[in-house]
């Protein structure tokens, strides 16, 4: 998996794991009927959107920590007010969320990738990206890795947010709630481009995006264990942080593509800004441009 490059990580079985391969043994299709389609014999899923309806998996298996990757192309051409999601989510109003969100554009202008981390319900840590190539005309792999310490978010094996556990300061971090996969296509053409000011072009529509090469190794749910207890790979993923190679491309992506930073957002933070914040500047990794 591309993430193993980043943080040079094995490959081995997990005692919860899902192999890049079969749609029909890894997800169920929840929403949206027959737009939601498993083609190629399980190893392709699509998601379309209509005026009707938007559509939705998830994954049948739950993660208590995880590495997550999967490969997905966007909706080409005019996407105004599509958005597409990949994140990882608990059930229930007081749930904890890693987001992956893809807003969709006009023609010839570009998605933007959105991601945030909600923890007992809260989110508010928004940041936001422009991505150094195009979505919609290949496939390209996302991942998350969720620890006990930290989220990173890569894409295509460059990380592009590291989201460290704070706890000790008092800043929330998802450590005690399984979550599952979730992904879908749906309508937001009320603020997902330029705030709402752009609106789906239906005239286009059905709108498709396309999905690859899921895999997935996690502890299973139950109470917190150690690594070891995991089995598989754990103990060598659980522990990583990013390398000194790794913070530099990081840091790349984030001053020529970061357009929008909740750390950097003072009108919106007028009392001032979260802790996490305040503490430690290299987990923003510079301010928005």
């Amino acid at each position: 998996m591309r993430l193993a490059v980043v943080i040079s990580l094995t490959t081995a079985c997990m005692l919860i794991a899902v192999e890049a391969g079969n749609f029909y043994q890894d997800v169920d299709l929840t929403w949206g009927a027959d737009r939601a389609k498993i083609l190629d014999q399980g190893r392709l899923l699509t998601l379309s959107l209509d005026r009707s309806s938007g559509s939705g998996f998830q994954s049948k298996k739950e993660f208590l920590f995880s590495k997550i990757d999967i490969q997905l192309k966007l909706v080409p051409g005019n996407s105004a007010g599509t958005v597409t999601t990949f994140y990882l989510s608990s059930p229930g109003p007081a749930h904890d969320e890693i987001d992956f969100e893809f807003l969709g554009n006009v023609s010839g202008e570009p998605y933007t990738l959105h991601t945030n981390v909600f923890v007992d319900g809260e989110g508010n840590r928004e940041q936001q990206f422009h991505l150094w190539f195009d979505p919609s005309k290949d496939f390209h792999t996302y991942s998350i890795l969720w620890t006990p310490r930290r989220i990173i978010f890569t894409v295509d094996g460059v990380p592009v947010r590291d989201f460290k556990n704070l706890a000790k300061a008092r800043v929330a971090f998802p450590t005690k709630r399984p979550m599952r996969l979730y992904s879908s296509l749906w309508n937001a053409d009320d603020w997902a481009t330029r705030g709402g000011l752009v609106k789906a072009d239906w005239s286009k529509a059905p709108f498709v995006a396309s999905f690859r090469n899921f895999s997935g190794e996690g502890c299973p749910p139950g109470p917190p264990r150690p690594a070891a207890e995991c089995g598989g790979t754990a103990a060598a993923w659980m522990n990583q942080a990013l390398n000194a190679a790794s913070r530099r491309r990081m840091s790349w992506v984030r001053r020529r593509y970061m357009i929008y930073d909740y750390c950097a957002d003072r009108r919106r933070f007028p009392g001032g800004l979260p802790p996490e914040c305040n503490r430690t500047a290299h987990h923003r990794g510079g301010a928005a441009r």
